[in-house]
């Protein structure tokens, strides 16, 4: 069986404000998609979720974002590619100086929010996204959504790619997320969300809105952190796992 990996959001604060339970999260997940500053984010929160992450063994992965801190990197923007391949590059070079400092470093790349779901159908967009991190100066991975169009961008332009699933998120019959804006989109039942992580890492299905079992294969699973109750969800995932003879590791 393909050992899988649990990422989470992590270090969505910015200042005295903070969404996430970033040390408690950190000692269940293997990745962290730590927020660089466009959609959550400053310095001393970088800082510190690196410093943890380092000493727990957990990889450091640079969630980049439209700039968007007012509505959190979720909404609908337009920007220009060139510019939208500087402000990935420029976020994953600030969030390297911090993961150096701690020890480590930045191990991967992931979208957010907005950014995440346009790059799965937007070629320009997603193309504009692998420059940025091809500028960077870093052969990184890149995670994100099975058959979009930035995972096969990434993967012609010679970057490891790394699919991903989501327990907590409602799919579409073709495989993609259900929008936020629409009712059911976020599985709020703990149970179902436990026994949807294990489908998806023992089986590579998951049960659609429209009720059909559709496949989504992922090397890693997503647990969001911004839910109530993030991390008890997040411990009955792992332990529900590991009982059931799933192999969790990092994929970088």
């Amino acid at each position: 069986m393909t050992p899988i990996d649990l990422n989470a959001d992590l270090g969505e604060g910015f200042g005295r404000w903070r969404l996430t339970d970033d040390e408690q999260l950190l000692s269940v997940v293997t990745s962290a998609n730590v927020a660089c500053g466009f959609h959550a984010g400053d310095a001393v929160t970088m800082r510190r979720v690196c410093d943890l992450a380092a000493e727990r063994g957990v990889r450091i992965g640079a969630q980049v974002s439209y700039r968007d801190l007012a509505g959190f990197g979720r909404r609908a923007m337009d920007v220009p590619s060139e510019e939208l391949t500087a402000d990935v590059a420029y976020q994953i070079g600030a969030l390297e100086i911090f993961a150096r400092a701690a020890g480590s470093r930045v191990s991967y790349v992931k979208p957010h929010g907005a950014l995440y779901n346009r790059v799965v159908h937007d070629e320009e967009q997603a193309r504009a996204v692998v420059d940025g991190v091809l500028l960077a100066g870093a052969a990184l991975p890149v995670l994100g959504l099975p058959s979009s169009r930035l995972l096969d961008l990434a993967g012609k332009a010679g970057l490891p790619t790394v699919t991903e699933a989501f327990a907590d998120r409602a799919y579409t019959a073709a495989g993609t997320l259900v929008p936020r804006t629409e009712e059911g989109s976020v599985i709020t039942d703990g149970d179902a969300v436990v026994e949807r992580s294990l489908g998806l890492a023992r089986a590579g299905t998951v049960v659609a809105r429209s009720g059909e079992r559709i496949s989504v294969r992922a090397r890693s699973l997503c647990l969001h952190g911004d839910t109530p109750g993030a991390v008890d969800l997040a411990r009955r995932v792992r332990d529900r796992l590991e009982s059931s003879g799933v192999r969790v590791e990092a994929f970088a």
